[in-house]
């Protein structure tokens, strides 16, 4: 594998190298930029910085040399997976909440990942090392429909598809409240949040944000609660969650963006789910479509709150 080059212009006065690289290159961790700009590898007008601190002018030339992955250590688990849908070119998955998609540096078990190298027998290599097969992500304590790849032509032709918006990604989510309007578009820039680096933010795409697009539509009131419809037509990081808790009304339970709400009701993450996917499969050209039924302790929390509002 090669060294990716990424080389970047600033637009305007900006703050210290590594902030800047971090609302620049969202996809890769502020500990991992400064490590880069560390060991030598980013560049300011042509002259190598190790300065994470280093103070960038507007027109600054900024060059960052991206090495190539290092292979995890990546080991088959026997993780029971409840699958939707499976043939030989994919399969689709109702992720449970607590299970982590992908391994990373320091946490490389117990994760889907390991679960699939176990389940498919080719599975190693499809799509990258650290990722094998993995498409598109659903945050740790989100449930529901996610698809893999099994081949690389599946691999290509799936992102491929999340990229020109043609899959549909529905989720059903609680929130707290009752939007105003029963449908609406949040179009909010997104990026990474300028001082809690585990949060996301809406960003303006000038400081940073990527563009993110979110469609709603209320599928029951339920006193203080709202049932929503969610639809992607953009997949950053957070999306629902953030796009929620701008309109107003954040996911219930979500331990980032529900900050100050409390349910007392015990759950394992915010209730969020992926409930539905719409693709075209990569070979045959068929619709596919899977949907991952509530789970138990979502629909718990919403008979708990009917019977608290007499529904």
């Amino acid at each position: 594998m090669t060294i990716e080059t990424i080389n970047l212009i600033v637009n305007e006065k900006s703050e210290r190298l590594d902030l800047y690289l971090s609302q620049q290159l969202q996809e890769i961790s502020r500990s991992q930029l400064q490590k880069l700009i560390e060991q030598g590898h980013v560049r300011i007008n042509q002259q190598s910085c190790v300065q994470k601190k280093t103070k960038l002018k507007t027109g600054d030339l900024i060059g960052v040399d991206i090495p190539p992955p290092q292979p995890l250590d990546l080991k088959a688990e026997n993780i029971t997976l409840d699958i939707l849908y499976e043939d030989d070119q994919l399969i689709l998955i109702n992720k449970p909440a607590g299970l982590v998609v992908h391994p990373s540096p320091g946490h490389n078990e117990g994760t889907l990942v390991n679960a699939l190298l176990y389940h498919c027998d080719n599975l190693a290599g499809i799509g990258g090392i650290e990722r094998p097969g993995i498409v598109h992500r659903l945050d740790k304590d989100t449930t529901g429909v996610l698809v893999v790849a099994k081949t690389d032509l599946a691999h290509q032709s799936l992102q491929a598809q999340i990229k020109a918006k043609t899959a549909q990604r529905e989720y059903l989510g609680l929130v707290y409240g009752n939007p105003k309007t029963q449908t609406g578009i949040i179009d909010q820039a997104i990026g990474r949040h300028p001082s809690d680096r585990k949060k996301m933010a809406v960003i303006p795409v000038e400081k940073g944000g990527r563009n993110a697009v979110t469609h709603w539509e209320i599928k029951e009131r339920l006193g203080n609660f709202t049932l929503i419809h969610f639809r992607l037509e953009t997949g950053r990081t957070h999306q629902i969650r953030v796009h929620s808790s701008f309109m107003g009304h954040p996911i219930v339970g979500d331990p980032l963006y529900s900050s100050g709400k409390n349910l007392n009701i015990n759950l394992s993450g915010q209730a969020l789910h992926a409930w539905r996917l719409t693709l075209t499969h990569p070979v045959t050209g068929e619709t596919i479509q899977a949907i991952a039924p509530l789970p138990p302790e979502f629909n718990k929390l919403l008979t708990i709150i009917k019977n608290r509002f007499n529904f």
